[in-house]
């Protein structure tokens, strides 16, 4: 597990086509430079986000809510 992903995408040679529009002239193409040419800032980034989803509490039991249908 590394930075491969971010400098395969600055080589063009993005696996998905949704994961080459990462890197097609718009906003996200700083934060993929950013992530191929250095991948301790990417380490760093990647084990904030897991820690952030970790603290993520959700909702259950009678607190929580079942929808049959999501787009409300």
């Amino acid at each position: 597990f590394d930075n491969n992903y971010y400098k395969n995408l600055l080589g063009y040679k993005g696996l998905l086509h949704s994961d080459q529009q990462l890197f097609n002239g718009g906003s996200t193409d700083s934060i993929v430079h950013a992530y191929a040419e250095n991948p301790d800032a990417f380490y760093a980034d990647f084990i904030a986000a897991m820690i952030k989803m970790g603290d993520n509490k959700p909702l259950t039991g009678t607190d929580g809510e079942i929808r049959m249908e999501c787009r409300k």
